[in-house]
């Protein structure tokens, strides 16, 4: 079960059911079942308050994944800063669309297990967000 939800920012007016196709393919491609995983949209301010309080980071940040997964069971609340994704889709030069959808599966795929802390597992985490985006676009024709 999907929740999308938004926190100090306006409703995106996103096509739940697309994402909500998507995000399940993605996770049953790696044999696993979806759980409840809540997408939270937030300014940037109200995430630098969760990083704060939960990592004791004090830094802007386009997401923070909070895993509950038990098993093969993915399950999580994502939250997502759409100040960050927008500068960055500027910085980039990618569309806002193409930027969110990217942070999205990226969340997605902390909770399958995937990390990006070396240059290695970046790699990997771009390589898997771009395989994502490619079946993303299938989905959305």
């Amino acid at each position: 079960m999907f929740s999308f939800d938004y926190q100090e920012v306006s409703d995106l007016k996103l096509d739940t059911v697309v994402i909500t196709n998507w995000v399940n393919k993605v996770i049953s491609k790696y044999n696993c079942t979806t759980g409840e995983i809540a997408f939270i949209f937030c300014s940037d301010s109200y995430l630098l308050e969760i990083n704060k309080e939960f990592l004791n980071h004090n830094y802007f940040t386009d997401i923070i994944t909070f895993n509950y997964c038990e098993g093969d069971i993915i399950s999580g609340d994502i939250f997502i800063s759409i100040d960050t994704v927008n500068s960055n889709a500027k910085e980039y030069s990618v569309s806002f669309e193409n930027e969110l959808n990217r942070v999205i599966i990226h969340g997605v795929l902390h909770l399958l297990g995937f990390d990006d802390k070396t240059e290695e597992e970046n790699e990997k985490m771009h390589e898997l967000e771009d395989e994502a985006l490619n079946l993303l676009k299938t989905i959305s024709q």
